[in-house]
């Protein structure tokens, strides 16, 4: 019966490290959907400085995970390391990746497309359910929002907190 319980421990382990997201380690790193290097990453300030200037940018940037989707991983919120209120909402490319739900906290690099959208009140509601946000929180939302956005092709972990 323990012969049993320990092959049957294995596959079980064994299926669940088969069954992970789209994630690829490195010995440095792990990246979710395009391998991507930290090489020429920006802040989210100076991205952000250059979005004033143009409608969209394809870069990298570097930043602190505020929060991510409670549901799938399918979206996270990006920060300055100076001032939190300095953000951008980041998607993954063609939803074809995930990024773990309890990567909050930790340092990051992303690269993709940096844009300015508005978002509209179904959007944000749906995105406060998704955080876990009360009832209360998610009917105060009445009015969309413009944000900085990023769709992602790859992320990198580079400090996991």
């Amino acid at each position: 019966m323990k012969y049993f319980s320990s092959i049957l421990a294995g596959m079980v382990l064994f299926t669940i490290m088969s069954c992970q997201s789209t994630a690829q380690k490195t010995t440095d790193a792990i990246h979710f959907g395009e391998k991507i290097d930290e090489t020429d990453a920006i802040s989210v300030d100076a991205a952000l400085a250059q979005l004033s200037e143009g409608e969209e940018i394809e870069t990298k940037v570097v930043g602190t995970v505020l929060s991510v989707c409670q549901v799938k991983g399918c979206w996270m919120n990006l920060v300055s390391d100076n001032d939190e209120s300095k953000s951008f909402f980041v998607k993954f490319k063609d939803y074809e990746f995930f990024v773990p739900k309890d990567l909050s906290g930790s340092k990051v690099v992303v690269e993709g497309k940096a844009y300015k959208e508005l978002t509209t009140v179904d959007e944000l509601k749906h995105y406060a359910e998704d955080e876990g946000a009360s009832q209360e929180e998610i009917d105060a939302i009445t009015e969309p929002k413009e944000e900085y956005k990023f769709m992602a092709n790859g992320v990198k972990i580079v400090k996991r907190i």
